[in-house]
């Protein structure tokens, strides 16, 4: 009886390990090394360990029953609801969705996750292949990253010229306020990581196979373009936090804690049957707000 074969690492040759050794800042490589278990590495973030998982679990038990009611509601009344996750990579964007929707009818709340565009799409109206994916009614559509690529990763990577990034800025506010004008609930979330963070997560996926898919070779070059990723994060924030469309950041080093800002965000953003603002509360103030949560 043969052995099960294992995962195929994506690269063989280990190469955040290698950035760490060789890449990564000095306060980054002594930071990873010196943290204690369950310790915030960004020293900036207002807490210095994660939420207690007891205390989590009671928090997000009671959250989920409200994602439940507002489900129910959304379909009962025809609501259109669109949640944009947005974030740099390893932000947690992933597992805030599988959290928010693990007891959702994944008829009715689906993910939305496009790949890179095809030639035809290429040759389409930028914001098309995700129009097609917006919600009808009783619907909930969770986009993992959005039109927004074309804000961050399009401009690090040189994907898009300036001159297709002007059209997108300039048509962008318009599209978010037909979306909001035609009836759509449109909640916008931007998950921000720290250096330190981030590289631990990437080192994490490196090493457990049963992430090894979660790594591309966008990840991997992108960790030397932290300066260029920042400069684009809060261009793009600033030319499309609006009034009819504002981002909610949310500083998401401690994954539990952010997570529990994310769905009180989509929470309080929906008028839904039953809602109970007592059991949802109010998101971290420390840890989630506007665009100026970017340099908290």
């Amino acid at each position: 009886m043969s052995s099960p074969t294992a995962p195929l690492r994506p690269f063989a040759d280990a190469p955040i390990t290698a950035y760490l050794q060789t890449g990564a800042p000095e306060w980054v490589r002594a930071r990873i090394a010196t943290a204690t278990k369950n310790e915030i590495l960004d020293e900036g973030y207002p807490y210095r360990h994660e939420l207690e998982k007891d205390a989590y679990q009671r928090h997000m038990h009671a959250l989920q029953v409200e994602l439940v009611k507002m489900l129910h509601d959304v379909i009962q009344t025809g609501k259109r609801v669109v949640v944009l996750f947005e974030g740099r990579d390893a932000a947690g964007k992933g597992g805030t969705i599988d959290v928010m929707r693990e007891n959702l009818n994944p008829r009715s709340a689906y993910v939305v996750a496009l790949p890179k565009p095809t030639e035809r799409e290429s040759g389409q109206w930028y914001f098309q292949r995700y129009v097609a994916m917006l919600p009808a009614a009783g619907e909930i559509a969770l986009f993992d990253r959005s039109w927004y690529n074309r804000g961050v990763v399009e401009k690090v990577f040189g994907f898009a010229d300036d001159t297709a990034r002007r059209h997108f800025f300039c048509q962008l506010p318009d599209f978010e306020t037909m979306l909001v004008e035609d009836g759509i609930i449109l909640v916008k979330l931007w998950l921000n990581v720290g250096r330190a963070e981030q590289l631990q997560r990437f080192l994490d996926r490196e090493q457990d196979p049963l992430k090894y898919w979660k790594l591309s070779r966008i990840d991997v070059e992108g960790l030397a373009k932290w300066d260029d990723y920042t400069a684009a994060i809060r261009e793009t924030l600033s030319l499309s936090h609006t009034p009819v469309a504002p981002w909610t950041v949310i500083r998401s080093d401690d994954k539990r804690r952010a997570r529990i800002a994310a769905i009180q965000s989509v929470l309080q953003a929906v008028d839904y049957a039953g809602r109970d603002q007592s059991v949802i509360g109010v998101p971290d103030p420390r840890i989630a707000g506007g665009p100026d949560m970017l340099s908290s």
